[in-house]
């Protein structure tokens, strides 16, 4: 006990040292690998050989820009859309839930007991041409006759805001089930109206777990191609159908790796940029 009082520096460094080794076993080896294989060149055929091919990220670059934009586009939407059914559900599951909390945030979460490709193949039959949903928006005028809400961009989008809602939903519970209700209380003894309480207490209060939430929901969603192989068309492919096909059908595993590590970098400029457009000051207050 007491070799371990005197080296109490050592403790913090032995609690870390298990996530520290799993981040390097199942992050740092893997990602060494991909950009190992993401500068070779060469087929399955005659074998692959590391000759530093910087012109994999180029051709990449040059080649599927387009992907690159819609995949970003799409992620942005969704999350955009995430937020906004989210927030004011969260909301009244926190402060008009009651005793019905859990059940409530069960069945926010209850599609998670359903595999994703089937969540994914259930769209198909809800946003089909003989469905109830397109039918109802053709009678309003919201669709035109002979219009189709499958095999567009509007179905992929809708599925990845489905299929990603409870990974906003959750992070903005914890945020707004956390705050102390005396904070609203004291704003409206100051005479504030609820619309101004709600802009200068609960949402300040709850950015930690809007920034949580837009960041959980955005980064999987820039890199799904379930949703756009299932409710698109090839018009609406997304980089992660493209790395999907390098991989396991074109088998360019150089291109598919320099894909793979240009997607990552995109959705790293795209975070740094929204976590200074946020500010980390205001998360912290």
């Amino acid at each position: 006990m007491s070799l371990l009082h005197r080296h109490r520096w050592v403790v913090p460094y032995l609690l870390l040292a298990p996530g520290l080794a799993f981040l390097a076993l199942f992050f740092v080896v893997p990602t060494y690998y991909l950009a190992h294989t993401s500068l070779q060149e060469g087929s399955v055929d005659v074998g692959y050989t590391f000759t530093w091919a910087w012109s994999n990220y180029t051709d990449a670059i040059s080649a599927y820009h387009e992907q690159f934009v819609r995949s970003l586009l799409y992620a942005g939407i969704a999350t955009v859309l995430a937020l906004l059914i989210s927030y004011p559900l969260v909301y009244w599951i926190a402060f008009r839930g009651g005793r019905w909390k859990n059940l409530l945030l069960l069945l926010v979460i209850a599609p998670f007991f359903v595999t994703y490709l089937i969540r994914t193949l259930a769209w198909q039959t809800i946003l089909s041409d003989d469905g109830l949903v397109l039918r109802t928006l053709t009678g309003i005028g919201v669709v035109e006759d002979g219009g189709r809400l499958l095999a567009t961009g509007t179905a992929v989008v809708a599925g990845i805001t489905y299929n990603f809602l409870p990974f906003m939903a959750l992070p903005l519970y914890a945020s707004l089930e956390q705050m102390d209700g005396r904070l609203l209380e004291a704003a409206e003894d100051l005479y504030s109206s609820k619309l101004q309480a709600f802009l200068r207490v609960t949402l300040p209060l709850s950015l930690p777990g809007v920034f949580a939430g837009t960041l959980l929901t955005f980064i999987p969603a820039a890199g799904d191609f379930i949703n756009a192989e299932l409710l698109g068309t090839p018009r609406q492919s997304m980089i992660g159908n493209v790395i999907q096909s390098k991989f396991l059908v074109i088998t360019d595993y150089g291109q598919a790796a320099a894909l793979s590590f240009v997607l990552m970098a995109a959705i790293l400029v795209a975070v740094l940029a929204y976590t200074r457009a946020l500010g980390t000051e205001r998360l912290a207050a």
